[in-house]
C-alpha cells in the first residue's frame, strides 16, 4: 500500500514539473515582454537597461533555475506589467473562482444526480427520453453561446439578474447555471450508469419481491452503492469546472482566475501567466492525486493492479 501511494505521488510532481517546464518555455517564445514596457520612444539602450533589470540578458536555464528556486520557496515573482507579487494578485482573485467553482458544482450535483437516477429508474420511458434529449443539449452548447443567451433572456430582455460584475449574490447565478452545465452532463450519465448497474442486483430483485417501493430502494440501498463512481468523477469535474471558469469569467466580467488569465496572456505578463497556469494545472492534478488514491481505498484491487 505505501508503495502504490508513494508511486502516485512522485508521478503527480513529474507531471508538475513537466507543467512548469513547458509554460515557462513556451511563454519565452511568444515575444518580447521588454517590448511592452518601455515607452515607444525608447531607444535601444533604455531597451537593454530593461532586459537587464528584469534579468531576461541572463541565458534561459539560469532564469528556469531561478524561477524553480522561487517555487519552492513560494516564491512565483513579480508581475512585469503590474509590478506587484504575483501571488498577490492571485490571492485577490482567487476567492471569486472558488465561488464560481462552488456554485458551478452545486448546479452539476442539484441537476445531474437527479436526473441520472430518474433515467436509470424510468428507462424507456418517454420521460427519460425528454431528460437524456436536455442533457446532451446542456453538454452539447457552447459556454459562450449558452452565457451570452442567458444575457440576453434574463438580464436584458426579463431584467431579473445584473448582466456582469460581482456586486452580489445575484451576479454569482447565472455563471454558476453556465458554469454548471458543463458537468451536469457527466453526472448524470455516471449516476444514470451506476444505477443501471445497481437495478440487476439480486438486492434490488429481493426487495422488489418484498413488495418494497422503488423509491425506498433507491433513497435507502442503491444510491449508497452507487455513488462510488460518482464520488470518483466529482474530483475531476473540479478541475474541469476551474479550467471552464475562463470563458465564463470573460463573458459575465468575474473577477477571478479566468479573467485574470486573460489579461496576463493579452499583456504578455510572463510571470503571472506562469502563476496562474501552475496553480491551475497543480490544482488539476492533485484533484486527479486524491481521486486515484481515494478509489484505491474504495477498491483494493486497484493497488494490486497499480502496484504490479
Amino acid at each position: 500500500m505505501p508503495a502504490f501511494f508513494l508511486k502516485r505521488i512522485f508521478q503527480a510532481f513529474i507531471a508538475i514539473l513537466g507543467v512548469v517546464t513547458l509554460i515557462f518555455f513556451l511563454q519565452r517564445m511568444t515575444g518580447d515582454p521588454v517590448l511592452l514596457l518601455v515607452p515607444q520612444n525608447a531607444t535601444r539602450e533604455d531597451i537593454e537597461a530593461m532586459r537587464s533589470a528584469l534579468g531576461f540578458d541572463r541565458p534561459l536555464i539560469t532564469q528556469y533555475w531561478d524561477y524553480l528556486s522561487g517555487i519552492l520557496l513560494l516564491d512565483f515573482g513579480r508581475s512585469y506589467v503590474q509590478n506587484e507579487p504575483v501571488w498577490t494578485l492571485i490571492a485577490s482573485r482567487l476567492p471569486y473562482t472558488l465561488m464560481l467553482a462552488g456554485g458551478a458544482l452545486t448546479v452539476a450535483f442539484g441537476l445531474g444526480i437527479p436526473l441520472g437516477v430518474t433515467m436509470a429508474v424510468r428507462r424507456g420511458r418517454a420521460e427519460a427520453k425528454a431528460m437524456m434529449g436536455l442533457v446532451l443539449a446542456g453538454q452539447s452548447m457552447p459556454t459562450f453561446w449558452s452565457a451570452i443567451l442567458m444575457i440576453m433572456v434574463f438580464a436584458v430582455w426579463l431584467g431579473w439578474l445584473p448582466p456582469s460584475g460581482a456586486r452580489d449574490w445575484q451576479s454569482l447565478i447565472m455563471p454558476s447555471i453556465v458554469l454548471g452545465l458543463l458537468s451536469m452532463a457527466t453526472f448524470a450519465r455516471v449516476s444514470r450508469t451506476a444505477v443501471l448497474d445497481e437495478l440487476e442486483k439480486d438486492y434490488v430483485r429481493t426487495g422488489r419481491a418484498k413488495g418494497l417501493p422503488m423509491l425506498r430502494i433507491v433513497m435507502r440501498h442503491l444510491l449508497r452503492n452507487a455513488a462510488i463512481p460518482v464520488v470518483t468523477v466529482a474530483a475531476l469535474e473540479i478541475a474541469n469546472l476551474l479550467a471552464g471558469a475562463v470563458i465564463v469569467e470573460t463573458v459575465f466580467a468575474w473577477p477571478g482566475l479566468g479573467q485574470l488569465t486573460v489579461q496576463a496572456i493579452s499583456a504578455r505578463d510572463f510571470m503571472l501567466v506562469q502563476g496562474v497556469v501552475l496553480l491551475g494545472a497543480t490544482t488539476a492534478i492533485v484533484l486527479n492525486l486524491i481521486a486515484d488514491i481515494l478509489y484505491s481505498l474504495i477498491d483494493p484491487r486497484i493497488r494490486m493492479e497499480g502496484s504490479a
